[in-house]
């Protein structure tokens, strides 16, 4: 069955980084784009970036277009997320997803699979 286990969230100052992993397992990893999303206390879960099948192409939320970079790597069925200059305001659980199909714009009807996800706390 398909299995999303993130890695790599934790307490980091203001303007330090953090790189979270994903490894995928069960599907075809090179076939699906995929994303990062976040949910904040208190918010809705947000779509932060996608990145699509074959890692041609990425997409960022405004809030961290500059800050963050998404990646995959095909032999690993791992995906990435570099986060660098964080702010206080990054502090959510980040989720990995597999989306439905191979372009950003399989992000319209939503992940059909899950992590768990990975808790990042910016503070000082």
């Amino acid at each position: 069955q398909v299995q999303l286990v993130e890695s790599g969230g934790g307490l980091v100052q203001p303007g330090g980084s953090l790189r979270l992993s994903c490894t995928a397992s069960g599907f075809t990893f090179s076939s699906y784009a995929m994303s990062w999303y976040r949910q904040a206390p208190g918010k809705e879960r947000e779509l932060v970036a996608t990145i699509t099948n074959a890692g041609s192409s990425t997409n960022y939320a405004n809030s961290v277009k500059g800050r963050f970079t998404i990646s995959r790597d095909k032999a690993k069925n791992t995906l990435y997320l570099q986060m660098n200059s964080l702010k206080a305001e990054d502090t959510a659980v980040y989720y990995c997803a597999k989306e439905k199909g191979s372009t950003y714009y399989s992000t319209i009807s939503g992940p059909d699979y899950w992590g768990q996800g990975t808790p990042v706390t910016v503070s000082s």
